[in-house]
Formats: C-alpha cells, sequence, structure tokens
C-alpha cells in the first residue's frame, strides 16, 4: 500500500505544532496511534520541528509522520533526515515540488485555484492539499475545482472540525482531512494524552460513518 493509500485509508491527518518536543512527541505519538490515527503532519512553524519528527518515529516506528509549513530546501533536508514519510507547503513551490521528487519525498502542496491544480498537473501529483479549506471556499469549491481536475483527489485542512468532519470526507473527491482540534495546544500542553486518544477515536468512526454511509 503505497503513502497515499495509507493516509486514505486513515482518513484524518493531525496537524501539530509542538512547543516542547523533548517532553511531548513521544506521548502525542502513542496517543495518536492508540486513538487509530497513526498519522501526524508536524509544522515547521515551531522551532524543533525535526526533533519532534524524529522522536515521535522513535515512539511508533510504522507511524506516517510528516513534515508541514514546509517553506524551503532546508526544511525538507531537515525533514527527511528526522525521518518524514511526507512533505506538506503551504503552497504550491514549483522549486519545492521538484526538489521533493528529486530526492524521493512525498509532497502534498497546497492548491485552491485552478492555476495551483494546473501546475500540479505538470509534476504527475494525485493528491493535493487543499489549504485553507474553509476560508478558500469549503466543499462547495473543492467539488467544482474536481470538474476539471478529475485526477487529483484532495485533503482539506483549515476550519475542519468533529462538526464537519463527515460532511467533507461524505465527498468522494476527498482522501482525508487535516485539522488540529484533536491536537491543540491545551490538550499537548498539558498532557491530555486521554482527550486526544479520545478525540481520534471519535474521528475514526465519522471516517467509517461518511465512507460507509
Amino acid at each position: 500500500m503505497d503513502i497515499n493509500e495509507r493516509i486514505s485509508q486513515i482518513g484524518v491527518v493531525p496537524v501539530i505544532k509542538l512547543n516542547n518536543p523533548e517532553r511531548d512527541a513521544a506521548p502525542l505519538a502513542k496517543a495518536l496511534c492508540a486513538g487509530n490515527v497513526p498519522v501526524a503532519e508536524v509544522t515547521f512553524r515551531a522551532a524543533g520541528a525535526d526533533t519532534a519528527i524524529r522522536l515521535m518515529k522513535e515512539a511508533c516506528p510504522d507511524m506516517l509522520v510528516g513534515a508541514g509549513t514546509v517553506l524551503t530546501k532546508e526544511h525538507v533536508d531537515k525533514a527527511k533526515a528526522a525521518g518524514a514519510t511526507f512533505i506538506v507547503t503551504p503552497g504550491f513551490d514549483p522549486e519545492l515540488v521538484a526538489y521533493c521528487q528529486e530526492v524521493g519525498m512525498p509532497i502534498y502542496p497546497g492548491c485552491t485555484t485552478p492555476t495551483d491544480y494546473h501546475a500540479a498537473l505538470k509534476f504527475g501529483l494525485k493528491v493535493l492539499k487543499f489549504f485553507p479549506a474553509e476560508q478558500s471556499g469549503g466543499l462547495a469549491k473543492i467539488k467544482a475545482m474536481s470538474a476539471p481536475f478529475p485526477m487529483f483527489k484532495v485533503m482539506p485542512t483549515g476550519g475542519i472540525s468533529l462538526k464537519n468532519l463527515k460532511e467533507y470526507l461524505s465527498c468522494p473527491v476527498i482522501c482525508a482531512c487535516g485539522g488540529s482540534y484533536m491536537v491543540t495546544a491545551d490538550l499537548i500542553d498539558n498532557g491530555k494524552w486521554d482527550e486526544i486518544t479520545e478525540l481520534c477515536q471519535k474521528s475514526v468512526e465519522i471516517v467509517k460513518e461518511a465512507r460507509n454511509g
């Protein structure tokens, strides 16, 4: 099973900003896996993202741990060295996409316009991040964009919660949803690992409902 299929099978991707990776990365990884969400996008918005990726992979070797908010080739190199499984960028940067493909790293660039989608097509990409989802037109726009570009699966991120997760995942164009509702600063900084596991379990139930309904 390739990485796109594995992410699609899980259905949700926690988007994580870790302020204290040495303390929180390992227990967070275990909490996510306990909730049947063995995937994470660790953003470079916080220092030490590469450390967080390495520690999460050490704690849960089978977990898919990617790097998010990747803006430079240096970020890609750091993420790859730390054992990242995939790269996520907020926008479409052709140079970064080409570089990731050159070094063999799956990349999900942020795309919300026909121009972005067209550019992604030239690189042979199959899955795109749609960011910021709600602010960019949400599900209505994702469906409209799939008409001229039926070859893409989409991973919307931004404004997704337990409330609208089912609605998004019921759309066949969507392979998974990114979200931070199960990994908020409050939950992580206060070590509420059981709550994180519980939110992941609820998310997994919604994934099943959306796909079987």
